[in-house]
């Protein structure tokens, strides 16, 4: 994006966000891409950049895994292994290969289902593919510590085994001496050293004569000389010798491993550059996590809306101090292009702008339903401008970045102007304002601009493509509210805020009659208008609340009556699922007397008796009809009746419909007299009833 001027990003406060993310990089790649981010204007690349960012959200949202957990920066040993003849160290070709593992890592974690549910961020591995072998080389010839393993070469391992060997024995011979020595009281408590690489003994000074072999030096106090004894010189010599050999066997070895890896520089500098994405695009997430940024629509058009937007920086600071922060929401399109804010200082006109300005460089705070455009350059125009250098006066200065606006603006421009036309006398000033702006609109240019003229509050109400806004103020507190108001002009408040801080009523009317009186009554207008609107917003509020209750009861009510229709429902189909359950054990009952009675008729004589088990097993039914008939004949004489079962009382059998009076309670029975016998039954199929009067 072309900016103008070059320090507008500054102006923007873009290079503070880009701090802050370099902040969360922990690689130097990272940190040095953040600190170079452009604003970019091919919407391919801004959509996968976004798209990245808002995928790896996702995963830190999810708490799933992504294996970039490596701090890896290699620049100078990846530049070291390409160049011909170098040597890397053990401890570099570690770092090699945890960035060869990592990148198994990575590619392992994408398989078939990650990369389908995460496209943007497998597009970073595409084109690299995962080398085992540099991995198994390095293993090959270093141990897990970095150092050189025994087995690297045979050469080395003789050369190891002598020092082996050589070693212990120049152990065992220090021991004898040292004990001798000891004996005769000539050693320092250290009893021995090393110095020069060379084993030496501890002796106090005034015995270093009697001690044979060679003086290394004294200890600061000079009260201890470390010799080496002769007995251990030409050992120490041999080993000398063969630790020299062994470095030189292992830089040999260092090197060749060196040239063998550098087939692969380019391929783990793709590597380096794999991780280094990974990290940034983590940053970018946690930042984005911090400003509680969302993945907004993207649109190929000069195009802006912003619902629910915050300035980033004030977001976090009022985050901070636990601040509340008033989001902005706005539309430019084609037919409104240019918004003029107007109201009190210090109402948050210029930080309504700088957000808007700022949100079209970044992962945004904002609704995600907010769709951004893409513009081509941005222009700005904040603050006092004045040039020493050229000897401008500052609305000369405003004036110069006003011509080099209308020159260049065209219809992928953004534009933001503080205070358009101030610096001047002001009715001069607002003719040439309302000039600048007619002219911008005719470039089809998209912009912001801020003012107190009262003749560009009329222009922006009657001019097609350009809107009025308000910046909200509370009239009885004296407080800005920092809420944008969208298709209306604001007050300034200039006379209402003199009278509440005590300024004298005789210079407040003053003031008023040296003004025209149309004016006057306009700005009160619109004071009366700006009030009664927060009024109409409240109550507006207040009903929403109302109806957002009033809908919740009519779920809760809705899930009520579903609750209850359900439970009937299964009420009804377990009485179904009784029904179906007492027929089935009739009818497995019937079938097991039937083949009872085949088994008798095959072994008794008395056919004629089988033939009546199965006429009163087959008509049963006569009995059900002769009970029916019993019943009906009772329930003409009988009505039942709510009472509790006691003694004297009459009732009703509930399975055989026989009526009889209680004689005695035990328990849950009941001894009931039927007829002329007593009978014990249980009192929960009992049922109080009273004869019926007038039967017959």
């Amino acid at each position: 994006m072309r900016l103008y001027p070059e320090t507008a990003y500054l102006q923007l406060e873009f290079d503070k966000v880009k701090s802050l993310l370099a902040a969360h990089c922990q690689t130097d790649y990272a940190k040095e891409k953040a600190g170079d981010l452009r604003i970019h204007t091919r919407i391919d690349f801004i959509q996968t950049e976004l798209k990245q960012s808002h995928e790896y959200r996702q995963l830190q949202q999810h708490s799933t895994y992504f294996p970039n957990d490596y701090i890896l920066n290699l620049s100078k040993e990846l530049k070291l292994l390409s160049i011909p003849g170098a040597v890397l160290s053990g401890e570099h070709f570690m770092l090699l290969r945890k960035l060869a593992e990592s990148m198994g890592k990575i590619t392992r974690w994408f398989d078939n289902e990650r990369r389908a549910a995460y496209p943007a961020l497998t597009r970073i591995i595409e084109g690299v593919f995962y080398e085992k072998k540099i991995i198994e080389m390095i293993d090959e010839v270093l141990d897990e510590s970095g150092f050189v393993k025994d087995n690297a070469s045979e050469d080395l391992k003789e050369i190891r085994l002598s020092l082996y060997r050589k070693r212990n024995e120049l152990r065992r011979m220090f021991e004898k001496i040292v004990a001798k020595l000891n004996k005769n009281g000539y050693l320092a408590e250290i009893e021995e050293s090393f110095m020069n690489g060379r084993r030496v003994l501890a002796v106090f000074a005034e015995q270093k004569r009697t001690v044979k072999g060679i003086l290394h030096g004294e200890s600061d106090s000079r009260k201890t000389s470390f010799i080496e004894p002769e007995e251990t010189i030409d050992l120490n010599n041999t080993i000398y010798e063969l630790e020299h050999a062994e470095q030189r066997e292992v830089n040999r070895i260092l090197k060749e491993l060196t040239g063998k890896l550098s087939v692969y520089a380019p391929l783990l500098t793709a590597y380096h550059i794999v991780v280094g994405e990974y990290d940034f695009i983590r940053a970018k997430a946690k930042f984005a996590t911090d400003i509680n940024g969302e993945y907004p629509l993207i649109a190929d058009k000069a195009h802006i809306h912003l619902v629910n937007a915050y300035h980033p920086l004030l977001f976090l600071y009022n985050k901070k101090t636990s601040k509340t922060t008033i989001p902005v929401t706005l539309m430019l399109d084609e037919t409104k292009r240019i918004l003029v804010i107007s109201g009190p200082n210090a109402g948050g006109k210029t930080v309504t702008m700088k957000t808007v300005g700022l949100l079209q460089m970044m992962l945004v705070p904002v609704h995600p339903s907010s769709q951004f455009g893409v513009f081509k350059q941005l222009m700005i125009h904040i603050g006092d401008t004045q040039s020493i250098e050229f000897e401008l006066s500052t609305y000369s200065s405003h004036l110069i970045h006003m011509k080099f606006f209308m020159e260049n603006a065209n219809g992928k421009t953004l534009f933001f102007i503080d205070e358009l036309g101030s610096g001047s006398d002001p009715n001069l000033g607002g003719a040439f304002a309302e000039v600048i702006l007619k002219e911008l609109l005719k470039k089809h240019a998209y912009g912001i601009v801020t003012t107190h003229y009262l003749n560009l509050k009329v222009m922006a109400g009657k001019t097609p493509g350009i809107l009025n806004g308000a910046m909200a103020f509370d009239e009885k507190h004296l407080q800005p509210l920092y809420k944008l108001i969208v298709g209306k002009p604001g007050s300034s408040y200039t006379f209402s805020i003199a009278e509440r801080i005590g300024l004298d009523k005789n210079l407040i009317n003053s003031a008023r009659e040296l003004i025209d009186e149309d004016q006057f009554q306009l700005d009160k207008l619109l004071n009366r208008t700006e009030q009664d609107l927060r009024v109409i917003e409240q109550k507006e509020k207040e009903l929403q609340i109302q109806l957002k209750q009033n809908q919740k009861l009519k779920q809760e009510m809705e899930e009520v009556i579903k609750k209850e229709k359900h439970q009937q429902q299964v009420e009804l189909l377990r009485q179904q699922n009784k029904i179906s359950e007492d027929r089935l054990v009739y009818l497995k009952e019937m079938e097991r007397k039937l083949k009872q009675m085949i088994i008798d008729w095959r072994k008794t004589e008395d056919k004629n008796k089988v033939i009546r088990e199965m006429q009163n097993l087959l008509f049963k039914n006569n009995e059900q009809k002769a009970s029916s008939k019993m019943q009906k004949k009772i329930e003409s004489k009988f009505a039942e009746v709510d009472g509790e079962i006691k003694e004297g009382v009459k009732v009703k059998m509930k399975r055989n419909h026989q009526v009889g009076e209680v004689l005695e309670l035990r328990g849950k029975r009941a001894i009931v007299k039927i007829g002329l016998l007593p009978m014990q039954v249980e009192i929960k199929d009992l049922v109080v009833v009273k004869e019926k009067e007038n039967q017959g």
